[in-house]
């Protein structure tokens, strides 16, 4: 779920990164021993930390493991980096060198907030001098600590390293805007078309559907929910005038038939459009999504799906979306398709065209990692609504009440 926070504690070998884990959970999870290399993987605990909320622990192996499986224990570390939202880097004694300033660089490439740790401050503490040089070139937070404290003492020291933490995330700058920040307003009504078909699961509302219920709730708008084929019902009389809602929010699968049938001057935009401009890349994706019109024949798209689940053969980023795009460019495309956060196995050159789904079960952040290799290299990046409206011919309109 996208609120949960995922912080990662990283670190060479036997610097005490479990025990810190450890203390943070208030129980002995993480296997601690003084033989360097303990941690082999990284190792996940979730749980919830007063003034946190519900948090994702991930315990990585040592920067500085060694042979060629300890160079693969390393990549896995690397890879931790573009799935959380805050780090926590640990270093014992004064040995804070390239490893420690490679990982403080790819920390900065992902504008990840990040504390600095010294573990072991019992046995020797840094020199006030070192800490402000530290504090200086990194501009993070940094403080003494000892998992080996007594119990009191180490609550003080945790409850200080959540502290920062809660303020370092607070003051990122890709802490998620509500959903409808600045679209709806209290009292307003709003309408939710949200189709119950095949792809819709059962007994329940796509997740999407009920973020957008709770968050006009907590602004105090009034929220209406009907399928498509209610929609005629609405808008088929003089009792329903056009003034009836401030804004109309489609599922995208159903963007060309909902603009159909309501009228032309009536707002409307889509719930994957509110999630790209609430956590998505908005602006890239505003940039990337013409990028549709010049695809060349055997162009190659990636579809990122931030979840895992069962397909079928109405999957909107498997099946309707690259049959649409096909039809509309009148060229043959190459699709892969690529879910939850597994690894890209081509290179992101390869691809013309990336096609990120809403991200409504991941982090913002998370999110904006995802892209950040396709922003860097040039690719054009959209998002399943965007491409949605664009290809239906209604991309202004529904990106209007975003504006």
């Amino acid at each position: 779920m996208s609120n949960i926070i995922n912080i990662g504690i990283f670190g060479r070998r036997n610097v005490g990164k479990s025990s810190i884990v450890n203390a943070l959970l208030g129980q002995d999870f993480a296997i601690v021993s003084d033989v360097p290399g303990t941690t082999t993987d990284p190792v996940q605990k979730r749980m919830e930390i007063f003034g946190l909320g519900p948090c994702n622990i991930v315990d990585t192996a040592g920067i500085d493991d060694s042979g060629e499986l300890g160079q693969m224990r390393v990549e896995r570390t690397r890879e931790v980096i573009a799935r959380i939202d805050a780090a926590i880097l640990v270093f014992a004694g004064e040995d804070f060198d390239s490893r420690e300033s490679e990982l403080m660089d790819m920390f900065a490439r992902y504008s990840l907030p990040v504390i600095i740790l010294h573990n072991k401050s019992d046995v020797a503490p840094v020199t006030s001098a070192f800490a402000a040089s530290l504090t200086q070139r990194y501009d993070a937070p940094f403080m003494e600590f000892s998992a080996k404290a007594a119990d009191s003492s180490r609550d003080e020291m945790v409850a200080e390293v959540v502290d920062m933490l809660k303020k370092v995330i607070e003051t990122s700058k890709y802490t998620e805007r509500p959903m409808f920040e600045g679209v709806a307003h209290p009292g307003q009504k709003v309408l939710l078309v949200c189709p119950v078909d095949a792809g819709a699961p059962t007994g329940r509302l796509i997740l999407p559907q009920v973020m957008a219920i709770r968050s006009l709730l907590d602004i105090g708008a009034v929220a209406s929910v009907v399928k498509p084929e209610q929609l005629s019902g609405l808008f088929g009389g003089p009792d329903n005038p056009a003034s009836a809602f401030d804004l109309v929010v489609t599922d995208s699968s159903v963007f060309g038939e909902v603009a159909a049938m309501i009228p032309a001057d009536m707002p409307l935009t889509s719930f994957s459009m509110l999630l790209a401009r609430s956590k998505g890349c908005f602006e890239e994706y505003c940039k990337g999504t013409s990028k549709i019109s010049s695809l060349r024949d055997g162009a190659r798209v990636l579809v990122l799906e931030s979840c895992t689940h069962h397909t079928s053969c109405d999957d909107i980023g498997r099946v309707k979306i690259p049959a649409m795009m096909r039809r509309f460019t009148g060229v043959q495309l190459e699709f892969d398709i690529v879910s939850g956060l597994d690894a890209i196995d081509r290179p992101i050159t390869d691809y013309a065209l990336v096609l990120q789904c809403g991200g409504c079960m991941i982090t913002r952040r998370q999110l904006f990692s995802r892209l950040l290799p396709a922003v860097e290299a040039g690719v054009s990046v959209t998002n399943y609504g965007m491409a949605i409206s664009y290809m239906k011919g209604i991309y202004d309109r529904a990106l209007k009440p975003l504006r």
